[in-house]
């Protein structure tokens, strides 16, 4: 796909729609219908919230997009650089009925199998689309959307780097507040305001991670009034967000002097992700690199303590494949992005992540974080 962006001198937004129809004519589909959510905004450059006023459009191999709308975000159509088919409605529910039904019309997908992003479409879309189509089928599309956003162009790898460039120097700001009787509360609310200082949108992936002494055995905690303590680990996993794209990262603190087995855990952590870097190239399976940082760690004995994947894809979403566990026979090529977190957690006591991000070039990975990853004192 980046080629074809290269080549073909037409928009990001024209390319990815016309390679999408390619896509569903060879699938048999006739039409990828989304709403709004990342896959929308990668195919159309427009940004919709999910309210209850729904959002729809339909992708086909052979005709421009058609648009379910309200008639108050029409105004957002005016200067796009492709064309599109409008069907918006007004404030009266009793009328949005017609519009997916004509929309539907002119996407001729009655009696056909049409797909849809399962985790993403609502119940309350999918009755309009089921009302307006009673004969067609929906189905499960995201081979389709995740075939094409899995691969990142080089405009997209270039803004994910910003992204990590932004969230890095959030951290270093908020590290001087670090010390023993700070909340976690306290921290992430500091580590918010320095994203948003830095440049990421407000709009973020997710709330960033805080967690202290037992607290950072749970891999998704929710930073808590807890204070910190002389001992403790602390796990601190954040991202920015920069021109809708995400870095996702994660560091592990001592707060003061921490014990051995501490110290133990977070070298073995370190080791597994600097082997899940390496390892990670062009023609290796997802799963070979799960395994790869999965070992490391069972043969040091706390294989039962790394309770989670190796990685997950990041883009325009903080979770999108390609998915790293240890049974995806995915093959990696360039241009796909994830992130590498192995780690350790010790029920009641503490735990230990270290992630990184990292891209799928021709010949290797590029790790696009580089914050120290051994543990740093504070407090």
């Amino acid at each position: 796909m980046a080629n074809s962006l290269k080549s073909t001198g037409k928009t990001p937004v024209l390319a990815r729609q016309e390679q999408l129809g390619k896509v569903l004519s060879e699938s048999g589909y006739s039409a990828l219908i989304l709403n709004p959510g990342a896959s929308l905004k990668y195919m159309t450059g427009l940004s919709f919230h999910l309210m209850e006023r729904p959002v729809v459009v339909f992708f086909t191999p052979r005709q421009p997009p058609i648009i379910v709308l309200p008639e108050l975000e029409a105004g957002k159509l005016k200067d796009l650089n492709y064309p599109i088919k409008a069907f918006p409605y007004g404030e009266n529910p009793a009328s949005w009925g017609n519009a997916f039904k004509s929309a539907a019309q002119a996407a001729d997908i009655n009696g056909t199998r049409a797909a849809i992003e399962p985790r993403q479409l609502r119940v309350l879309e999918l009755r309009y689309l089921e009302t307006a189509s009673p004969k067609a089928q929906f189905v499960s599309g995201e081979d389709c959307i995740g075939a094409l956003r899995m691969i990142k162009h080089s405009s997209e790898i270039e803004t994910m780097r910003s992204a990590v460039e932004i969230a890095q120097e959030a951290l270093k700001a908020t590290m001087p507040i670090i010390k023993v009787g700070v909340t976690e509360r306290e921290i992430a609310a500091e580590l918010t305001a320095q994203l948003l200082r830095a440049g990421s949108e407000p709009e973020m992936a997710f709330a960033p991670i805080v967690s202290g002494g037992p607290n950072s055995a749970n891999p998704h905690a929710v930073p808590s009034a807890r204070a910190l303590q002389e001992g403790d680990l602390l796990v601190i996993d954040w991202g920015a967000v920069y021109h809708g794209y995400i870095s996702d990262i994660t560091r592990t603190f001592a707060i003061h002097k921490v014990e051995n087995e501490f110290q133990q855990i977070t070298q073995i952590v370190a080791e597994a992700n600097a082997v899940g870097r390496a390892i990670a190239r062009p023609g290796i399976l997802a799963g070979e690199v799960d395994r790869a940082t999965r070992t490391v760690i069972t043969q040091a004995g706390y294989g039962d303590y790394f309770i989670h994947r190796t990685g997950h894809g990041i883009g325009m979403e903080g979770h999108e494949e390609p998915y790293i566990f240890a049974e995806n026979s995915l093959s990696l090529a360039p241009g796909m992005t994830f992130t590498i977190e192995p780690g350790i957690y010790l029920p009641g006591r503490g735990g230990v992540r270290i992630e990184d991000n990292v891209v799928i070039t021709k010949d290797g990975a590029d790790c696009l974080t580089d914050l120290p990853r051994e543990l740093i004192q504070l407090g």
